[in-house]
């Protein structure tokens, strides 16, 4: 027991270290992340350097900004479809997303509620944390599903959960395909110049998706309703 809690606090030391690195505006990583968006020129000319391993490096960088979320995921999914097409921009983001949540909820597994707690923030524990004594599938799809609510964090909450390791990632898996279909094919429209089918996808995708991101919350504090029961009550 206090080899694991040496070990897990060395990790969330590491992360955390990492993270700052990344995400502090005089860093190189972060300077090389943000004009890799910025300056299409610098993309392509870093893409040609890539080579075959632009695939890779891609599908590493999806699973990174789920595991210690550098960089928004919206910006990597237009990203891919902008870098590879539609299809398979979809492909390598699905597969970059899946590995970072599958590594997310083995580190929330293996380390255990108390350091969870202090990877993610107060207030995501306050409304999500009752995910730990989830098994649902279902709630699982909706919160991948749902647009606004802390996908990558909840990977780690999920860790903590009795769901099995392979619902998990079937389940969050096929909860983000929707919403990374819509990024990389706005990623594709943007690359082809298709401004007039970018546009008529964003405004069909808000139509869709505002409902949902509107009533978010709601749909959470069901689901803690129907975990937490009152005393007595049966059914």
């Amino acid at each position: 027991m206090k080899v694991r809690w040496i070990v897990g606090g060395a990790t969330i030391a590491a992360l955390a270290a990492y993270c700052m690195l990344l995400v502090l505006p005089d860093a190189p990583a972060y300077q090389f992340l943000v004009r890799l968006y910025v300056d299409k020129r610098f993309l392509k000319h870093t893409l040609r350097e890539w080579g075959v391993l632009a695939p890779v490096i891609f599908i590493l960088l999806q699973a990174l900004q789920v595991i210690i979320a550098p960089i928004p995921g919206e910006l990597t999914g237009i990203l891919g479809g902008y870098l590879f097409g539609e299809w398979v921009g979809l492909l390598y983001s699905t597969i970059g997303l899946t590995l970072g949540s599958v590594a997310a909820f083995a580190v929330g597994r293996w380390l255990g509620a108390h350091y969870v707690r202090k990877l993610v923030s107060p207030d995501i524990w306050n409304r999500l944390g009752f995910i730990v004594e989830a098994e649902g599938a279902i709630l699982c799809f909706l919160i991948f599903l749902v647009p606004g609510l802390p996908k990558d964090m909840t990977c780690y909450l999920f860790g903590l959960s009795p769901m099995p390791f392979w619902v998990f990632a079937v389940v969050s898996t096929v909860g983000r395909v929707p919403g990374t279909w819509v990024l990389s094919a706005q990623g594709a429209h943007t690359a082809s110049g298709d401004y007039l089918q970018l546009i008529l996808l964003t405004a069909l995708f808000v139509a869709v998706a505002l409902p949902l991101y509107y009533y978010r919350n709601r749909l959470v504090q069901w689901f803690r309703g129907k975990r937490v029961r009152p005393a007595g009550h049966s059914g």
